[in-house]
């Protein structure tokens, strides 16, 4: 069984919030465990956010979303077309951020990769980046 969604919003941080949501809502289909549910709510946010704010830089753009449930697998695509990131295994090092000024933690990619089974970053400078996330779901039975 394959099931697929795909939402697109404008970059502001008000729809980290909405991202996270249908996110969630989507694979309410599998029942997955209230850890599961939070863990990937919390991936897809970091996600999220790291678009709008390191991809865009507080411009204007769109946050492209995709999922997919395959078996008990939810995999998840978070894709904006803003400046990219110059050094992928930089920005995946633990407390790194393109913005230290400000009040970024630096531990998105951590968190992400501490609550998904596989993460995978894809960029290229001044093109955009795609953030690409799977985690397999418990077989719980309730």
């Amino acid at each position: 069984m394959k099931n697929e969604m795909k939402l697109i919003i404008p970059s502001c941080s008000e729809n980290e919030r909405f991202a996270r949501t249908v996110c969630a809502a989507f694979l309410l289909e599998l029942d997955p465990t209230l850890e599961e549910l939070s863990e990937i709510k919390t991936a897809v946010s970091e996600a999220v956010t790291n678009a709008i704010i390191h991809g865009y830089n507080s411009c204007d753009g769109q946050v492209e979303i995709t999922g997919e449930i395959t078996d008990r697998t939810v995999t998840y695509t978070i894709k904006d077309n803003g400046c990219g990131i110059e050094d992928i295994e930089k920005a995946r090092e633990p407390l790194y951020t393109g913005k230290p000024d400000g009040e970024r933690s630096g531990m998105g990619f951590s968190i992400m990769e501490a609550f998904m089974d596989t993460l995978m970053v894809e960029s290229t400078p001044g093109k955009g980046t795609a953030i690409t996330m799977s985690k397999r779901l418990s077989d719980n039975v309730r």
